[in-house]
């Protein structure tokens, strides 16, 4: 199991991981003429980077402990 700081890094790669996916430059090498199984190029590889981080997301929320989850405050008594 990976300790709060582990956590956090992870979640900040995971983040630019997926701005460098989506970025310009690399949208444009997928975004000329060509077709993967009769799919556009560039919908095929939008598609299938936004699953794969949706994957890796939900790998790492699987993975993190209760204590590294932000704590909600006790509630009040009422009396």
């Amino acid at each position: 199991m990976a300790g709060p700081a582990k956590t956090s890094e992870r979640s900040i790669s995971l983040f630019l991981l997926g701005a460098l996916a989506f970025s310009p430059p690399l949208l444009l090498i997928f975004g000329g003429k060509s077709s993967i199984l009769g799919i556009p190029s560039l919908y095929a590889y939008l598609f299938s980077a936004w699953i794969v981080l949706i994957v890796l997301v939900s790998i790492l929320a699987g993975r993190a402990r209760p204590t590294d989850r932000p704590r909600t405050p006790p509630r009040p008594e009422r009396r």
